[in-house]
């Protein structure tokens, strides 16, 4: 069963600096049939203007994945990481037993969008961590987060993964679905077919009780979806 979420659904947030549309309930945005999927909870597609960005702030025991389309995030913690983040980087902080971190546009003048996505854990009160890689743009499934860091990917505290799947023109990808596990799409640019479904740009959706998912790009130009394997 694929259950569809349209973009233009999603909860909005507007602070000035913040143009932030929520997949899932968050902040001032309460919908209680949109509490988070599995152990995904917050998928945010945030625009921060120039010179803009989030003041030193706290999390506890979350995955919290930062995912960079445009411009480039300048990124500080108190475990001492200072890092910035170009478009087309991936970021993984487990917040373990406590972080502290802000997030600024490193830009004057130029927007950055990025992902703030957020898993639940399956251990608590750990040390916190701090990852962050580049995967490229090739065609295809790319793991860029998984529990044992396979493939070289980020590792996640939580039986969970992440795949970039990128598909050319005409191009498909058949996921297979395995032991009953629960499966999120987000579309990040383009449109693709999933069986029956067309998934546009900021859209989602729940895939649950499927063996396998035949995912097209039926358009002219190059896709790029977001996908969650998901207990």
């Amino acid at each position: 069963m694929l259950t569809l979420r349209k973009a233009q659904d999603r909860g909005r947030a507007q602070f000035g600096w913040l143009d932030s549309r929520h997949t899932f309930s968050f902040g001032h945005y309460y919908d209680p049939e949109q509490m988070g999927f599995s152990a995904l909870r917050v998928i945010n597609d945030d625009v921060v203007a120039g010179g803009a960005g989030f003041d030193t702030h706290s999390h506890q025991n979350m995955e919290i994945i930062s995912y960079v389309l445009e411009g480039v995030m300048e990124h500080k913690d108190s475990e001492g990481n200072r890092q910035s983040l170009p478009a087309g980087e991936f970021q993984l902080m487990s917040a373990g037993r406590g972080i502290s971190h802000s997030e600024y546009n490193v830009s004057q003048s130029d927007k950055l969008r990025f992902l703030q996505i957020w898993i639940e854990p399956d251990v608590y009160g750990t040390q916190p961590g701090y990852q962050q890689k580049n995967f490229g743009s090739h065609s295809g499934l790319t793991t860029v987060i998984s529990p044992s860091g396979e493939q070289g990917s980020l590792t996640i505290r939580q039986d969970a993964s992440l795949h970039q799947l990128i598909l050319e023109p005409g191009q498909n990808h058949h996921l297979a679905i395995t032991d009953q596990r629960r499966v999120y799409l987000h579309q990040v640019r383009g449109e693709v077919q999933a069986d029956d479904a067309l998934i546009q740009s900021g859209d989602g959706a729940r895939v649950e009780q499927e063996s396998t998912l035949l995912i097209t790009n039926t358009s002219d130009k190059k896709t790029l979806t977001l996908i969650f394997d998901l207990p």
